[in-house]
């Protein structure tokens, strides 16, 4: 018998919130729990907090930029990459920009090595309508 494998603790409600995160990519603490009380009416802040800080620090999820508000946000993509963030809307969407840019990037900043995920910020294409 092995005893180097640790069992992981995966509740109901860890599995829906990485279901419901694979659907929307990012989501706040908030919005899961307003989506998983459909099916869970007595589920709790608390409850999404610890599950959402239990995925986290497994690397199962991770932690995107901010919402508007300044709320944690989620993304189900656990791999490092770059963000572009509607500043009317606050809509998320991963891209990897960085490495298309970081030549430029860095010879604009006087050669400093750019290093971490980038948020760019503007107005997604619903919003100028």
């Amino acid at each position: 018998m092995n005893t180097s494998i640790v069992k992981k603790r995966q509740t109901k409600y860890c599995l829906a919130i990485e279901d419901e995160l694979a659907r929307l990519g990012h989501a706040t603490n908030a919005r899961l729990l307003e989506l998983l009380r459909q099916n869970y009416p007595d589920l709790s802040a608390t409850t999404i907090h610890r599950a959402t800080t239990r995925l986290c620090g497994r690397g199962e999820i991770s932690i995107a930029p901010p919402a508007p508000d300044g709320s944690i946000q989620y993304d189900s993509n656990t791999e490092p990459h770059d963000h572009f963030q509607c500043s009317v809307c606050g809509m998320l969407k991963d891209t990897n920009i960085k490495a298309k840019i970081i030549d430029t990037l860095e010879s604009s900043i006087g050669d400093c090595d750019v290093s971490g995920q980038l948020t760019i910020i503007g107005i997604c294409k619903n919003c100028k309508k």
